[in-house]
C-alpha cells in the first residue's frame, strides 16, 4: 500500500500511569500476558497493507526500542521504508523539555515526512488499546473526498477520551470540543487519522509559522473555523485509552471476559507482537487457576484468581494471588496473599508479603523490586 504511510506517537506519557512509566514509555507497557500496547496500532496498520510506518518517540524508549526491533515480527523489516524509528531532529536548541503538543512533535520530524513518497498518512496513538479495520475508513477516506478523516469511536464505555466531534448534517465535522468527552454529544476522538500528505504540510508550515504546537486545540481547531473539511470514521469495536493506572488496570482485566478479548483479538486481524520461544507452563497438582490468562514459561503451585501473568512468572506452592497483573519474570514465593496488584517486571517477594490495593487504585509494585 504504497500510498499510504503510517505515523505512530510513541512520545507521549501520562504522569497519571505513576511508576509504570518511571523506565518506559507508555506505548511500550506490556498487555494482556503477551503484547504492548504499541501492538495494536502496527497490527493495524499492517494488516491494512500499510508497512512503511514511523514511529516518533522522544525519551525513555529503550523498551520500545527493544520490543520493536527492526520491525520483522509485523513484516516492517524492509531494504527500502519499513519500520523507522524517529528520535526529535528537527527542534530548535531551546526545546530539551517534553513535546508542547502533537504537533510539535510532528514539526520535529517534519523533513521525514517531506520525503515519503505517500499520498496519505495515518496517523495513530502508540497508547490505544483497540483493533481498528483501517481498510474501510482508508475507502471512505479516498471516496469522500476530504483532505482528512477522524477516526472515532461510539462506545459508551469508552473512557480517557479529550477530544469529541459534533457532526453536521453532512456527517463530516461541524465542530471540535477540546479536553471533554461529554458521551451525550458527538462522538469520542480516537486521536487517529487519516490525512493528505499537502494537507499536513500545509498544517505543519502554518503551525510552525504561528507558534502553534498542539495539533487538536491549534492546528485542527483552525482548520474547522476556516472551513476545512474533515470527514468521520466511527470504529465500533472496544477501545480503551491507556492514560492512567487505574485504566491500564481494567483494560487487562478487560480482557478476562472472552466476548470483549475476542472482540479485540479476532481471527481476520491478528495482533502481531514480537514472540519469546519458549516451554509450555507448568501447573502443579496443588495449584489452583481460575479465569485467569497465563503466558507460556510460568510455574503455578500456588492459587491465582482473575489474573493476568507473563511469561516466566513463578508463584510458589501457598502463594494467593487474586485480581492482579503480574508481568514477565516476577517470583511469588510462599505464603504471599497479593490482591488488586499490578506487579512490574522482575519483582520479587519474600514469604509471607501481603499487599492488597483496589479496582480503583491498584497497587504498583515497581519494576525490580524485591519486596
Amino acid at each position: 500500500m504504497k500510498d499510504y504511510h503510517g505515523l505512530i506517537f510513541a512520545y507521549y506519557t501520562d504522569p497519571k500511569l505513576r511508576e509504570l512509566v518511571s523506565m518506559r514509555t507508555a506505548a511500550s507497557l506490556p498487555f494482556c500476558g503477551r503484547y504492548r500496547l504499541i501492538d495494536f496500532s502496527l497490527s493495524a496498520m499492517r494488516n491494512a497493507g500499510i508497512v512503511d510506518v514511523g514511529v516518533i518517540m522522544q525519551r525513555d524508549y529503550q523498551s520500545l526500542l527493544d520490543h520493536l526491533g527492526g520491525g520483522k515480527a509485523w513484516d516492517m523489516a524492509r531494504r527500502t521504508g519499513g519500520l523507522r524509528m524517529l528520535p526529535p531532529f528537527g527542534l530548535p536548541e531551546y526545546h530539551r523539555g517534553n513535546y508542547a503538543g502533537t504537533m510539535e512533535a510532528l514539526i520535529a520530524v517534519s523533513s521525514y515526512i517531506k520525503d515519503v513518497q505517500a499520498k496519505y498518512f495515518v496517523l495513530m496513538l502508540g497508547d490505544m488499546c483497540a483493533n481498528i479495520d483501517l481498510r474501510i475508513p482508508m475507502k471512505q477516506h479516498r471516496k469522500s473526498g476530504a483532505p482528512i478523516t477522524a477516526i472515532c469511536t461510539d462506545r459508551a464505555d469508552a473512557a480517557g477520551f479529550r477530544m469529541t466531534y459534533i457532526p453536521g448534517e453532512d456527517g463530516c465535522v461541524k465542530s471540535l470540543l477540546v479536553d471533554t468527552a461529554d458521551e451525550s454529544e458527538g462522538v469520542l476522538s480516537l486521536e487517529a487519522y487519516i490525512i493528505n500528505k499537502d494537507t499536513l504540510l500545509d498544517l505543519l508550515e502554518t503551525s510552525r509559522k504561528q507558534g502553534l504546537y498542539r495539533f487538536h486545540k491549534d492546528a485542527l481547531s483552525m482548520w474547522i473555523k476556516q472551513g476545512g473539511k474533515m470527514d468521520i470514521y466511527i470504529h465500533h469495536g472496544y477501545t480503551a485509552l491507556v492514560r492512567t493506572a487505574e485504566s491500564f488496570y481494567k483494560a487487562n482485566m478487560d480482557m478476562l471476559d472472552p466476548d470483549i478479548r475476542h472482540e479485540l483479538f479476532p481471527a481476520e486481524r491478528p495482533v502481531f507482537t514480537k514472540i519469546r520461544e519458549e516451554v509450555s507452563t507448568y501447573y502443579s497438582s496443588d495449584s489452583y487457576s481460575r479465569n485467569s490468562l497465563v503466558a507460556d514459561n510460568c510455574i503455578i503451585e500456588g492459587s491465582i484468581e482473575n489474573c493476568i501473568v507473563f511469561s516466566g512468572a513463578r508463584i510458589r506452592k501457598g502463594a494467593k494471588l487474586k485480581d492482579c497483573i503480574v508481568m514477565s519474570d516476577c517470583v511469588v514465593e510462599t505464603g504471599c496473599v497479593l490482591d488488586h496488584c499490578i506487579i512490574d517486571k522482575d519483582v520479587s517477594f519474600s514469604a509471607g508479603t501481603v499487599l492488597t490495593g483496589n479496582e480503583k487504585l491498584p497497587l504498583i509494585v515497581p519494576k525490580g523490586s524485591h519486596i
